[in-house]
């Protein structure tokens, strides 16, 4: 999908469907617009449903000021205009008050975004502007003074969050990593203390690289391989908007009977992809012309080590990853269904998955098919895709169970007597 053939109008529309499919707007919060090549501003309108915009409810805004459609804009339009002017460079502006972003707003407090890699680089230097009336010149002034630092990212005192870039989308990534912070932040701290990342992990982190494999041609496809590429993509779409992937982040792959395996793309909006995305690996080599995960050693090394695993999966889910951030174990010993499906879950050191990945391999087995690791992400292993995914939701319904939990009472988890009773019953052992 070429986005940025979009027409400005329905860009809009795509993004504001997300924004409030996600649960980070409400009917009449928050504001999108796009500046065109023309210089001509396409804005959110006044008073209109978020749920229900389409094309013909967008306005635009000329450079002489002349207004065009069927409703007003945003009222809060002026600081869109103002950031604009005072950075040529932004050509979209989003606007949003989602409610993890919106507690650190009114705590007057910025998410850390180095609880995990990358997050701090799509998001950069976050300011904080100063609180004045919605709407008003002066919250324009303060906006623009803290994009004036060259950050395209701003909370708002008591209000929200602004984020420039150059487009849409890009804001959105960058919006959609924040509020991913805030509530992974909000959730490790009601687990204990939260563990950012150290500068050394973070230029560990940095120095990351994509992995340098052989190309080959790809002359035809099997109609094993062609389910599998579709049955990826529908299950990367149902992550993200479980949201256990964001746009940016979430890996899958899967081994196919003839020994090669395909794996997601680097780089691309999770939202979009489409089975012509995904990555066949062949005896170490990649399809021509297409960016494997750059996990895409790790996934080969615990296929080599592991005949049993055929789907494997990556993510950062924010209920399980609070206790990978924090100081905090994870103990699937709540209910049954969760100790049958996660077993144990070890809590590994940062960069061991990157940087030592055949050694890290190790770690995987039917006894441990599911991995934290510290600061990264939750690696789940499965005998078929449907059994990988099917073990990454049951972690993140666990974790958010047992964060809950700690709010209401003690927890009480099984016995070890019952743990050995399930181990028995489930032929575990």
């Amino acid at each position: 999908m070429k986005l940025e053939l979009m027409h400005p109008a329905d860009q809009l529309v795509t993004i504001m469907e997300r924004i409030y499919s996600c649960g980070m707007t409400t009917t009449s919060g928050g504001n999108l617009s796009i500046l065109d090549d023309n210089g001509d501003i396409w804005i959110t309108p006044a008073g209109v449903d978020k749920g229900s915009l389409t094309r013909n409810d967008m306005v635009r805004v000329s450079a002489n000021g002349k207004i065009t459609g069927n409703h007003r804009p945003s009222s809060e339009w002026p600081f869109h205009s103002i950031v604009y002017k005072r950075r040529p460079d932004i050509k979209a502006v989003l606007h949003a008050h989602p409610p993890a972003l919106l507690s650190f707003s009114i705590v007057r407090k910025i998410p850390h975004t180095r609880l995990i890699p990358n997050a701090d680089i799509i998001c950069g230097d976050i300011k904080m502007a100063e609180y004045e009336l919605p709407g008003s010149a002066e919250l324009g002034e303060n906006i623009a003074k803290m994009f004036d630092t060259g950050s395209n990212v701003v909370m708002l005192e008591n209000h929200g969050v602004v984020v420039g870039d150059k487009d849409i989308f890009s804001a959105f990534h960058a919006f959609e990593t924040l509020d991913f912070c805030a509530r992974l932040e909000i959730n490790a701290l009601r687990l204990g203390n939260i563990k950012p990342l150290t500068e050394k992990y973070v230029e560990i982190s940095r120095n990351k690289n994509n992995a340098l494999l052989e190309e080959f041609e790809a002359k035809s496809y099997s109609s094993e391989e062609r389910e599998a590429r579709m049955k990826m993509c529908e299950l990367v779409k149902r992550s993200y908007n479980q949201r256990l992937f964001t746009s940016t982040q979430g890996t899958f792959s899967e081994r196919l009977s003839d020994g090669a395996f395909i794996i997601t793309p680097y780089g691309m909006d999770r939202k979009y992809i489409t089975p012509d995305d995904i990555v066949r690996i062949e005896d170490g080599k990649k399809e021509r012309g297409k960016n494997p995960s750059r996990s895409v050693i790790l996934h080969r090394e615990i296929y080599a080590r592991h005949p049993e695993v055929n789907s494997i999966i990556i993510a950062h889910p924010p209920n399980i990853m609070a206790f990978a951030v924090s100081d905090t174990d994870f103990d699937s010993k709540i209910i049954p269904e969760s100790y049958i499906m996660l077993r144990d879950i070890p809590k590994v050191p940062f960069g061991s998955s990157f940087l030592q990945p055949a050694l890290f391999a190790k770690e995987i087995s039917p006894q441990t098919p599911v991995v934290l690791v510290e600061n990264d992400c939750v690696i789940v292993a499965g005998e078929s895709l449907i059994n990988a995914f099917d073990r990454l939701e049951v972690a993140e319904f666990s974790a958010n169970a047992i964060i809950s939990a700690r709010q209401v009472g003690e927890i009480v988890k099984i016995s070890e007597y019952e743990t050995e009773r399930i181990k028995t019953a489930f032929n575990l052992k």
